[in-house]
């Protein structure tokens, strides 16, 4: 027996492809680890990338290479001097940025919060990018520095979500919270005979568990069917473990934020 389940992949990374050319659209993505960004010109990604949120006021240099856009969205979960340092570099491109938040309704996604603004700005430009992609039932999975786990219903509907510690949190929590752990090096494996190897494979399988228990509790309130949408820098640990249908799609929040900016543009 390998230490990898079976599960259904597909990899999508530039499925935008039909929309008008002349608008030249800078998304980016502000997250606690990272800030992706990319430029799209109205067909396809032209460029994607990314500074460390810690570093980004070298965000300037990296769009120094691009051309001014038409649009600018951003979804920024990094706090106010992340907010601040964007805003700064973006300033050379004399162009107002949209910084978006939860809505009630947007890019045909309904949300059930209580209070839509409270939902993460990533977890909802995610959602869109996930419904315009499959247009169906999906957990939304974005495994970054925590993980969100998000139902989608088959009329796009948002009903909620989870929000765990990432494998590297997991981690790390651990260690510095239990004697005598070290934080080394482990990989998965189903029956772990080492600490390193304990703690990994403790961490992916109680993700992955957060993942299928969301796509068994979808089924049973009688959502036919749903696909795991699963993006975020841990997703090539979590996609080999999970029993399910998986579409690993890179930079998820980016294709929402072009969703909306091109709403926006009509």
């Amino acid at each position: 027996m390998g230490n990898s389940a079976p599960s259904l992949v597909t990899h999508h990374s530039s499925p935008i492809t039909h929309y008008n050319k002349r608008m030249r659209i800078l998304a980016i993505d502000a997250g606690n680890t990272r800030i992706k960004w990319g430029w799209y010109d109205g067909v396809r990604w032209l460029r994607q990338s990314w500074v460390a949120s810690a570093g980004a006021d070298k965000l300037g240099a990296a769009l120094a290479m691009v051309a001014p856009p038409d649009r600018i969205v951003i979804s920024n979960v990094a706090g106010s001097a992340v907010r601040n340092s964007l805003a700064a570099a973006l300033e050379p491109f004399r162009v107002e940025p949209c910084w978006i938040e939860g809505q009630a309704r947007q890019c045909g996604v309904t949300s059930s919060y209580g209070d839509p603004a409270q939902l993460g700005s990533d977890r909802w430009a995610a959602l869109i990018g996930a419904w315009h992609l499959f247009h169906g039932p999906c957990v939304v999975v974005n495994a970054g520095t925590t993980m969100t786990v998000d139902a989608l219903s088959n009329d796009g509907v948002f009903l909620g979500g989870l929000i765990v510690p990432g494998v590297d949190m997991m981690r790390a929590a651990l260690v510095e919270n239990t004697a005598q752990l070290k934080l080394d090096e482990g990989r998965f494996t189903y029956f772990p005979d080492s600490t390193a190897d304990a703690i990994m494979s403790g961490a992916i399988n109680a993700l992955a568990g957060s993942i299928e228990r969301m796509l068994r509790l979808m089924q049973e309130t009688g959502q036919i069917a749903p696909l795991v949408v699963l993006s975020g820098g841990a997703a090539a640990l979590l996609e080999p473990q999970l029993n399910a249908r998986v579409e690993l799609v890179d930079n998820l929040v980016l294709e929402g934020l072009i969703r909306i900016a091109l709403e926006r543009s009509e």
